[in-house]
């Protein structure tokens, strides 16, 4: 049996911790919100719903932040360029558009 189907067939206790167990990423603060697919130009399409919780416009700006770990990309996540502080807004500003802070 599928991971999808044994999930979607049995609604107890133990199969929503398995849930939330499965959509949590790296801690506590972070989940997996969904699984989405490269086309040939690299592009993705974040999907309705996340835009909408995470209040993402058409034209927001996004910094795109890696993390690294032996020399290899391992997450990366989206940043509103407005919400960046200081030192990081500065740095980036100018790629993305934004007025340096202060």
């Amino acid at each position: 049996m599928s991971k999808t189907t044994s999930k979607s067939a049995s609604h107890s206790s133990s199969a929503s911790t398995a849930d939330s167990n499965d959509r949590n990423a790296c801690g506590p603060c972070c989940r997996i919100e969904s699984i989405v697919s490269t086309d040939e130009r690299g592009q993705m399409v974040l999907p309705r719903d996340v835009r909408e919780k995470a209040g993402i416009k058409p034209g927001d700006k996004l910094a795109l932040v890696s993390f690294e770990n032996n020399g290899k990309i391992t997450c990366v996540a989206l940043v509103p360029a407005d919400s960046l502080s200081g030192t990081v807004q500065d740095l980036l500003g100018p790629l993305l558009g934004v007025t340096p802070v202060g």
